[in-house]
């Protein structure tokens, strides 16, 4: 299928009349007819009705349009991609991201899109969850994770991993020679909980996490919303903070031990946010390596799930 046939009728589509269509393209208007005939051909479906007073768009014709303007735009932007590596320059590709959400997905990927893709400069920026959405929204965010739920009205969300939430406790407690640590027997203990403006979506599935288990936490306040602060309030407290689960391993601190919670235990599903259309070839391919690299994962969660439901099951008599 050659993309100028595909580019023709795009714009007999858009002008729905041959002569004007001919005119924009500046070409013959037999020669334009002739090549969208030619496509027709081609794809053995009839694209357009055409009458004497023009044409009109066939039911297929209609959802051809839409994947022809895609795939005219994906092969610009690659187009433009393969122009800007022959210059020596790069495309840049801006993904914001929650300074305290980070899954081991997402530095992987970003390592195999580069390895893959090394024309387009990938530029991580620390932002919070409103900012992140309006800046997709406005395009100084290419992509940018967020936890769910999210207010992402518009724009194209996609799930790719499950964040844990973990608890931070100080070796001289008495949790801390546990393998997992139950929410309810946080009933007694002081619970650090990182402001809910730096990531919503966690802070609430935490507190809907101790409401199930029928707990009311003594929660402390963390005056400086960082993961440095609250590991400080642990120790200093000899408190328990609950945080994400991708935590762990950037953060080792003397006297603080992570301990996973005993099942069920609450989770945070996060996104990639990105805009619907158009959508540049660059940040597909990313969102298309994620997508790869996650899905062993949510096959095991899977897996795991089905396993622990069964245990779960009652005996036949």
């Amino acid at each position: 299928m050659e993309l100028r046939r595909v580019r023709y009728f795009v714009a007999v589509a858009e002008e729905l009349h041959f002569r004007r269509a001919a005119e924009r393209l500046h070409l013959a208007q037999p020669a334009l007819s002739q090549q969208v005939r030619k496509l027709e051909q081609e794809l053995g479906v009839e694209l357009l009705h055409r009458t004497k007073r023009g044409v009109a768009l066939t039911s297929v014709g209609a959802v051809f349009l839409d994947e022809a303007r895609r795939l005219l735009r994906h092969a610009e932007e690659t187009a433009r991609i393969a122009r800007n590596a022959g210059a020596g320059a790069s495309a840049r590709m801006r993904v914001g991201h929650l300074s305290d959400a980070v899954p081991a997905v997402l530095p992987r990927a970003i390592s195999a899109f580069a390895s893959r893709y090394p024309a387009v400069e990938i530029v991580p920026e620390t932002t919070t969850p409103r900012r992140a959405v309006e800046d997709v929204r406005a395009g100084r965010l290419d992509i940018a994770v967020v936890g769910l739920p999210a207010e992402t009205t518009g724009l194209r969300v996609t799930p790719f991993a499950e964040e844990h939430i973990v608890a931070a406790i100080a070796e001289r407690h008495l949790l801390s020679g546990r393998t997992q640590i139950p929410l309810a027997a946080l009933a007694d203990t002081p619970v650090a909980l990182l402001p809910r403006a730096g990531n919503p979506a966690f802070h609430d599935a935490a507190l809907a996490g101790c409401r199930t288990a029928g707990l009311s936490p003594h929660l402390i306040d963390v005056a400086e919303p960082t993961v440095e602060h609250a590991l400080l309030l642990v120790t200093s407290r000899n408190a328990v903070a609950l945080l994400p689960g991708s935590v762990v391993d950037r953060y080792a601190s003397v006297g603080v031990t992570f301990r996973q919670l005993e099942p069920p235990a609450p989770t945070v599903e996060l996104a990639l946010v990105t805009r619907t259309e158009p959508i540049e070839t660059s940040i597909a391919a990313f969102l298309r390596l994620v997508r790869e690299l996650d899905a062993p994962a949510r096959k095991v969660a899977s897996l795991l799930g089905a396993l622990e439901a069964a245990d779960d099951m009652p005996l036949s008599a």
